[in-house]
């Protein structure tokens, strides 16, 4: 049976994209779009939260994509999943990180920045969203003085779930000149083959 992968590529199922096209799995993308048919009741069967993604994987259903990526990854194994318990934690960690620290900040940016949902486009407000994100960027810079990615001498799914979330400032035309490690970081994960075709 086909990995099935709910959602937009134009939503959080990018980064659900992204991961299998990394891993090189064999999937069908249905496009459920996030406003008009997340809440039909053919899609609250796949995820009765009425959100995307969702995959459905040989019959069992997982939502919320840094879950998701988080079991591809282990599933499927190679260089993306955690090789030990210690990986494992930290991969946990920095997408929680994401999600908790950066995430809605990002996204106010971005709407700002796009003029999305009815938002006037206000470049300027868009920017100042960085205030509130300083000190995480700060975080993830230091994490970044002695290695080139979050978990050691690899691109690992804790970099995709990370990077996913701060492709955002790309999008929003953010001025994050001030953290260089984090942007250098950031450039190698959306150059990744994988990544451009998805976020181009």
């Amino acid at each position: 049976m086909t990995l099935k992968i709910y959602g937009t590529p134009a939503s959080r199922a990018v980064r659900v994209l992204w991961m299998a096209d990394e891993l090189g799995l064999d999937y069908e993308n249905i496009p459920v779009h996030y406003v008009e048919e997340a809440g039909r009741p053919e899609y609250l069967a796949v995820n009765p939260n009425g959100r995307i993604p969702a995959i459905d994987d040989d019959g069992l259903v997982v939502w919320e994509s840094m879950a998701i990526n988080l079991y591809l990854a282990r599933k499927h194994g190679g260089e993306l999943a955690a090789k030990d318990l210690a990986e494992e934690a930290g991969a946990l960690q920095w997408s929680f990180w994401a999600m908790t620290e950066c995430e809605k900040t990002l996204l106010d940016a971005l709407v700002l920045s796009l003029g999305l949902f009815g938002v006037d486009k206000d470049q300027g407000k868009a920017q100042a969203c960085v205030k509130h994100l300083e000190r995480p960027f700060a975080v993830l810079e230091a994490h970044l003085a002695d290695r080139d990615w979050l978990l050691g001498d690899r691109f690992t799914v804790a970099d995709l779930n990370v990077a996913a979330i701060l492709a955002w400032i790309r999008m929003a035309r953010l001025d994050v000149s001030a953290w260089p490690r984090m942007r250098s970081w950031l450039d190698l994960c959306l150059t990744r083959p994988a990544a451009a075709k998805r976020l181009g």
